[in-house]
């Protein structure tokens, strides 16, 4: 007899929907299948991020997006953006261990907001994630979360779209122009 966790049944499920309902981003959190759709800004985001990040990396480092992190028994990720090492990403599996991961990045929007500032801030930290970058085009602001600790992450800097941000990370300062991403017209005002 096989014995698979909930984990396990839950991923199973997930890659049947997925070929069911594209155009939907889909991983596990909290135990419960997350289906989000996805918007043209969220998109739009994340190709103009991951050509900004690809720019400045080292050829031993590989971005990927949507591919399966699993954390724990209740949750697998599926970033929008997360730096892997590049050998790691030529197996090209579709499920990878969450300790490979060097920095990442979500992009919000209005059915993520409590997944992406909460509960996957506080698992990227507790894996030692040393970097957490949340873009919200539905604010117009990008936070940078580092120095990861068991409880979370102990900096924390938001900064409005329009300047150049740079990252300090293990991987070298990382620049990425935020006058360049989109921000969603029904945007609420930033004091």
């Amino acid at each position: 007899m096989t014995v698979t966790s909930d984990l396990d049944r839950l991923h199973s499920q997930l890659s049947k929907l997925g070929d069911i309902f594209p155009g939907y981003v889909m991983e596990i959190v909290e135990g419960c299948i997350v289906m989000n759709p996805v918007k043209p800004f969220h998109g739009k985001t994340i190709q103009r991020v991951w050509g900004l990040l690809e720019d400045q990396l080292s050829a031993e480092w590989s971005v990927v997006s949507d591919v399966a992190f699993p954390f724990d028994d209740v949750n697998e990720f599926c970033p929008d953006l997360a730096v892997i090492p590049a050998a790691e990403e030529d197996a090209n599996q579709g499920a990878y261990p969450a300790d490979l991961i060097e920095l990442v990045a979500e992009v919000v929007s209005p059915e993520s907001v409590r997944r992406d500032y909460e509960i996957k801030a506080q698992r990227y930290a507790s894996r030692g994630i040393p970097n957490y970058l949340i873009f919200d085009p539905l604010k117009g602001h990008v936070v940078t979360l580092w120095n990861p600790g068991p409880k979370g992450y102990r900096g924390r800097d938001t900064i409005v779209y329009g300047p150049e941000l740079t990252v300090d990370s293990p991987l070298g300062k990382l620049r990425i122009d935020t006058g360049r991403l989109p921000i969603d017209p029904k945007a609420r005002p930033q004091a």
